[in-house]
């Protein structure tokens, strides 16, 4: 019997050394009554504006564009009128560059502009509307560092965020 219980015993210390837990996943996501899904990849995203040379954005000077894509998956258009989507970009305004999303960090004097095709995008106001299909889409959009047109440009380190909301039309 003391045998038994000693084995059983030791039988259930070795499945709990066997369960123990060596790391965690954690998932993440929402539900919203939007036309489209949107990638994960696309939710939080980060782009690289690069290391660009001060003399490139003296005097209201700007940095190569590089482009921000939205992918948007699983579109089912039932309920659209205009099979389109809007873009709205919201962030703090830059205090040096007029228009411009404001930056954080040890740079100064910047601020980062962002375009759809060839026109800026005012912050907090919705994009021309797009056209949409059935499956999926991309959203394709520029963003660029641009330098005041009189203050001192402060090399440094910048970061920024901005957010954005579609509505589908």
């Amino acid at each position: 019997m003391k045998t038994a219980l000693l084995s059983i015993g030791l039988l259930m210390g070795s499945m709990s050394a066997a369960q123990a837990a060596d790391g965690t996943v954690t998932f993440l996501g929402s539900v919203h009554s939007g036309a489209c899904s949107i990638k994960p990849d696309s939710v939080d995203q980060t782009v690289h504006l690069g290391a660009i040379a001060k003399h490139q954005l003296q005097t209201g000077g700007k940095s190569e564009a590089r482009r921000v894509l939205i992918e948007l998956e699983g579109c089912d258009l039932t309920g659209l009128t205009d099979n389109t989507v809007t873009t709205t970009f919201t962030a703090a305004p830059s205090s040096a560059v007029p228009g411009a999303i404001g930056t954080v960090g040890g740079a100064g004097g910047i601020g980062i502009m962002m375009t759809h095709g060839s026109k800026p995008i005012e912050l907090g106001v919705a994009t021309t509307p797009q056209a949409i299909v059935a499956g999926d889409n991309t959203l394709e959009f520029g963003a660029y560092v641009q330098g005041a047109a009189t203050a001192p440009i402060v090399p440094g380190d910048f970061s920024a965020v901005t957010n954005f909301t579609l509505a589908y039309q």
